[in-house]
């Protein structure tokens, strides 16, 4: 059954391999696709360029993944806000007073989340053992 169990996991962390070279080949992908967009229009936005910011986060994401073995969950909480960012910088014509108070409490959100997260490292750090 042990034996059973270790295939099983090493085959989850292959799975899991595959799907995060997926994520980043997709990611530069993406990313030159973007960067060609930028040299044919002859223009660079502040949208592009959180656009490209929002991609990077993605890889250093991955990475650390790749690194540690561990996802912070912050990393997705950084990615959101200049998401939230470049949606308010792309429509902020069309927007209303009530959304863009909407989006605005949305960052709040993330961004007090974050702090939790940090006080709570900070203050309850994770034990490095293995029994925990």
């Amino acid at each position: 059954m042990s034996k059973l169990k270790n295939s099983s996991y090493k085959m989850l962390i292959i799975v899991e391999d595959i799907g995060l070279l997926v994520i980043a080949i997709s990611t530069v992908i993406a990313m030159v696709f973007e960067i060609v967009s930028m040299f044919k229009a002859m223009n660079v936005t502040l949208a592009d360029l959180l656009l490209l910011f929002i991609y990077l986060e993605v890889l250093a994401m991955v990475g650390i993944y790749l690194k540690s073995g561990k996802l912070p969950v912050r990393m997705p909480l950084y990615i959101a806000i200049v998401a939230v960012a470049r949606y308010m910088i792309l429509d902020m014509k069309n927007l209303d007073t009530l959304r863009v108070l909407g989006l605005a409490g949305a960052v709040l959100v993330l961004a007090i989340s974050i702090l939790a997260i940090r006080y709570g490292h900070t203050r309850f750090p994770y034990d490095d053992t293995k029994d925990s």
